[in-house]
């Protein structure tokens, strides 16, 4: 049984049920659609070793191995880190040489699922390279987004708000008593904690104020006591000659911020196409709310019947970067960062520099006539023999080197590595009849809408 063949459980919108760990059965096997699913989302890419693997280790396994590093990690990191302290020291790098770098860290990452979730928290945050100004800015930011990818929200919100990147893109270089920053704060309050309509003008404006002497000098973040506003503030009701520190606290504490969170977090990992009832949300933001552990929170949702259930499945559309990436991956390679980072930027992704203040819109605005002709170019340059990726991804050798090696088992082959054959039988069966160019045979399989799904 495929996932095609099944419907959304009615226990779906029962938080004991939904949020319980998922426990294949006769009626809710573990199979390689599921496998996939769960690479999909914790990660960017998966080749045919991993489905392997995750098909043999089981679900709760497979998850508690991706919340950890793999064999290697270090090594990569140490190589990594020389090559962002050789672009933070450099005058003339900028947010674009960033971003093709962390674009090489996810192609070659040893911990898939904290690259995810540093993306994830790239779109949250919505911190453009170009407004943070220099390259050193923007590998610190990068470093920060990594460093709390599965760590604690709140340790990550008050490194947020010291954060120079942050702090010069927010227009909070030197927030003064005369004029506090607005802006800043009107983001902490609508876009990083509470959400929209918990809060007014007065709760920004006392929040501005309590953040009074925060400065970026030298590129370094400074507190600069004499532009510090002593008076009274009043945020969400309680008042006092409150800090920085003192108005995270509120926020911390007031139950609209573990719900947004949260809530955020379902559309990235469980489903983008549905509006969550705010019972069923209710215990995973009253655990996180206790300790905002972002980790135990990936968890749960990762690990839960309604992840692996079909009101999950498919209900994400891939972004530009993890269509690619899940391409590159597959087939168990990486190629050049510069090229496909441009490539990427044409199809509305460009790494460092979201168009908004939210971030990318994603979703169904991810496809139209223009960028699925995009997606389907870009697919085929992958593929190519020769050109701007030189060859690198070779659907034949990758078929060959597990037991693939005749034209119908490519065949079969590319549709579970790219698909999980999860299409109709009229769709697979006409593929089928197309397998005499490997590569070709891959391409019309990534032209897919099933493909086009995370």
């Amino acid at each position: 049984m495929t996932m095609r063949d099944q419907t959304v459980p009615a226990a779906a919108s029962d938080p004991k049920w939904a949020w319980a760990p998922y426990q294949p059965g006769d009626k809710r096997p573990w199979n390689l659609a599921l496998a996939a699913h769960l690479l999909r989302r914790a990660g960017f890419a998966a080749s045919w070793s991993d489905l392997q693997q995750a098909l043999a280790d089981g679900p709760q396994r497979t998850v508690e191995r991706l919340l950890q590093p793999q064999a290697g990690f270090q090594e990569l990191e140490r190589s990594l880190e020389a090559l962002e302290a050789s672009l933070a020291i450099s005058e003339s790098a900028a947010s674009d040489d960033c971003a093709e770098l962390w674009l090489y860290r996810m192609m070659q990452t040893r911990h898939p699922l904290l690259e995810k979730m540093a993306l994830f928290w790239h779109g949250y945050l919505a911190i453009a390279g170009a407004q943070a100004g220099k390259a050193s800015l923007v590998v610190q930011h990068v470093r920060l987004l990594r460093r709390h990818a599965l760590g604690r929200f709140d340790a990550m919100l008050r490194d947020v708000c010291r954060d120079p990147a942050t702090l010069m893109a927010l227009g909070a270089r030197v927030n003064r008593k005369a004029s506090p920053a607005l802006e800043f704060s009107g983001a902490l309050l609508g876009r990083y904690t509470l959400g929209a309509g918990a809060f007014g003008e007065a709760d920004v404006r006392d929040t501005a104020r309590a953040f009074t002497g925060a400065a970026v000098v030298a590129g370094e973040y400074r507190y600069l006591a004499h532009e510090h506003d002593e008076a009274a503030k009043t945020v969400l009701g309680q008042q006092g000659n409150f800090g920085g520190e003192d108005v995270l606290r509120v926020l911390l504490a007031h139950p609209a911020t573990p719900r947004f969170v949260v809530d955020r977090l379902y559309g990235w990992l469980i489903s983008e196409t549905d509006v969550p009832a705010a019972s069923l949300l209710a215990p995973l933001a009253d655990s996180f709310g206790r300790d905002y552990d972002i980790a135990k929170l990936a968890s749960t949702m990762l690990r839960s019947n309604l992840f692996f259930s079909a009101g999950a499945y498919r209900q994400r559309v891939k972004s530009p970067l993890e269509f690619a990436l899940g391409l590159v991956g597959a087939f168990e390679t990486s190629v050049a960062a510069a090229p496909l980072h441009r490539q990427l930027a044409g199809l509305g992704q460009q790494l460092l520099e979201p168009p908004t203040r939210e971030g990318w819109p994603g979703g169904r605005r991810w496809l139209n006539r223009f960028t699925l002709v995009g997606r389907s170019n870009l697919a085929a340059e992958l593929l190519a023999t020769q050109g701007t990726y030189a060859g690198k991804l070779d659907p034949q050798a990758v078929a060959a080197k597990h037991g693939s090696a005749e034209p119908g088992q490519i065949s079969r082959f590319l549709l579970e590595l790219l698909v999980q054959n999860d299409v109709p039988a009229e769709v697979a069966a006409e593929l089928s009849r197309r397998a005499g160019d490997a590569r070709q045979l891959a391409h019309a399989v990534v032209a897919l809408p099933e493909y086009q799904l995370a």
